[in-house]
C-alpha cells in the first residue's frame, strides 16, 4: 500500500515543479506558452520577494503532484483571497484521490489565514475537471471571463496615451 503525503515546495522541489508546469501546458494545448525556466520559478516561489507558494504531493517520497497558488484580495469582502494557478496529479498517479486532498490542503490554508475566499479557473472545455470541482462545492462562476494582457499588448497599454 502506498502512503501520500502533502507537504509545502522546497527549492528542492523546482524541477519537479516545472517538469510538471510542461506536462499540465501539453494537455491544455498550451506548451508553446510556457517560457518558465528553472532559475524564474526557483524566484517565484523562493526569491527576495516571492510571488506564490506551492505545496507537493508525494506517493512514498516520490513528487506525484503538486499545487501552485498566491494571494489576492477582494475589494468586496475586504479580505484576501487564495487563488489557485496551477494543479496538476501525474497521469499515472491520477484517481487515488490526490488532487481531492490538494484542494483540501488549500481549502485549510485559505481557512487558517482568514481568506474570504479560495478560487481558480478552469478551461471550459475540460469537462473531467469542471465535474471534479463541482463535486468538491465549487461553483463555476458563469458571468465571469478573464481578461488578460501579455507580451506586447501589456506594454502597448502600459505606454498607451491617455
Amino acid at each position: 500500500m502506498s502512503t501520500f503525503s502533502i507537504r509545502p515546495a522546497t527549492p528542492h522541489d523546482v524541477t519537479h515543479i516545472l517538469s510538471m508546469i510542461r506536462e499540465l501546458a501539453v494537455f491544455e494545448k498550451l506548451e508553446h506558452m510556457v517560457v518558465a525556466t528553472d532559475a524564474l520559478l526557483q524566484e517565484g516561489l523562493f526569491g527576495s520577494r516571492p510571488s506564490c507558494e506551492a505545496i507537493i504531493g508525494e506517493e512514498d517520497g516520490q513528487v506525484v503532484c503538486f499545487a501552485l497558488f498566491f494571494h489576492n484580495f477582494s475589494t468586496f469582502l475586504t479580505k484576501k483571497g487564495l487563488y489557485l494557478e496551477d494543479l496538476y496529479v501525474r497521469q499515472s498517479h491520477r484517481g487515488k484521490g490526490y488532487g481531492t486532498q490538494l484542494l483540501k490542503r488549500l481549502a485549510q490554508i485559505a481557512v487558517e489565514r482568514q481568506c474570504g475566499r479560495f478560487e481558480w479557473s478552469v478551461l471550459d472545455w475540460n469537462e473531467p475537471a469542471i465535474q471534479f470541482y463541482k463535486a468538491m462545492g465549487a461553483d463555476i462562476l458563469p458571468d465571469w471571463r478573464i481578461c488578460r494582457v501579455t507580451g506586447d499588448s501589456l506594454s502597448a497599454l502600459a505606454e498607451r496615451r491617455i
